[in-house]
Order: C-alpha cells, then structure tokens, then sequence
C-alpha cells in the first residue's frame, strides 16, 4: 500500500482533482459504488462550489441534507463530517462537462473521490492514505489490486480529458454563481 503512495508522488499530485466516474464495472460480475473521480485539470478551480459564494453553498448544502438526510449515500455511514460533492457527466466528443447532481459523502468516501488531494495530504502526513484504499476495497468489497487498476484507468481518462477545453453546464445551479468569481477562478488557470 505505500508503494501506491509513492507512485502517485511521482505523477505530480499538485496537478490531480475529481471526475465522475460512478458504476463502472471492475468485471463481467462487479460494479463499483465508490469510486476515484478526476476532473480534468483545465476546469479546476470551476467548480459550483469555488463559484457560488460561501452562504449560498451552505444553503445548499443544509437543504440537501433535510431533503436527504445527514448521511453518507455511498457507505451510509452517519459519524463525523458530511461533505456534499458534486456529480459531473461528459460528453468527451463535445468536450461538454454538465453537473448532474450532488451527493452527500461521509470524510473517507471523499477522500476516495478526491484521491489526488488524499495522496497530497498523506505525503504531508495528515492523512492515512492506507486507510482510503481500504475504505475504497470495503466498500466496493474488493482487493487492492482492483483498486490499482481503477487508479490507474481513472488516471487515463484524466490525462486525456486534460488536454481538452471543456464547456460547463450547471444547470439548476447556474443562477448562484457570481461571474467575478467564474472570472477569477479562469484567471488563475491561466496564470498557471
């Protein structure tokens, strides 16, 4: 299990985020219920959450978890911190990102969804990065080389999704973003 720490370190954490990649079959037998998402890097920093400001999010986030409930819709844990994570659909020959939904997620199901930050905050040491791949194999009632396979899928589609300009649909959210935040957050892609 370090050694797939290691190995994400050598792929440049800095540059790893999310992508929706929900069901996708391990085997003819199995599908997974988590999974790692890596949006590609030419839209980071644009998501709802960046662009909508703080007491809107909130808002958002408080109605979902009345509407839904306070726990995870992955593992169904209900300990500790909820965070509420946005699901995004591709249409990789239109290079069209849409926001499909939201999802309310226990800390260990985000930290799988998010696992570019996860290997960047255990290589800081303040996350247990064995625990997330343990968590992902529970879930998913799988084995860790499952695991590095859906990794290193995930990362292909990254890579390519990556060298494309993607169009963002928000929908219903489209109405709460504020465009000097849109503005800014495209500013600083550029500057990178």
């Amino acid at each position: 299990m370090k050694k797939t720490l290691v190995k994400l370190k050598e792929r440049n954490l800095s540059t790893l985020a999310t992508r929706e990649t929900r069901g996708l079959k391990m085997s003819e037998h199995k599908t997974l219920k988590l999974c790692v998402e890596l949006v590609p890097s030419t839209v980071w920093e644009s998501s709802l959450y960046r662009l909508v400001p703080r007491e809107v999010w909130n808002r958002i986030r408080d109605n979902f978890i009345t509407e839904n409930g306070r726990k995870c819709q992955i593992c169904g844990e209900v300990e500790g911190t909820m965070n509420l994570h946005e699901i995004w659909k591709y249409d990789d020959k239109n290079h069209t990102q849409k926001l499909e939904g939201l999802i309310l997620l226990c800390k260990m199901c985000h930290n799988v969804k998010h696992i570019g930050l996860s290997g960047k905050l255990a290589s800081q040491g303040k996350l247990d990065y064995d625990a997330v791949i343990d968590h992902f194999c529970k879930v998913n009632d799988c084995s860790e080389r499952d695991f590095q396979k859906h990794l290193r899928d995930s990362f292909e589609t990254w890579h390519e999704r990556s060298t494309h300009i993607w169009k963002q649909d928000f929908g219903k959210y489209k109405e709460f973003i504020v465009p000097k935040l849109h503005l800014q957050s495209e500013q600083r892609f550029k500057n990178e």
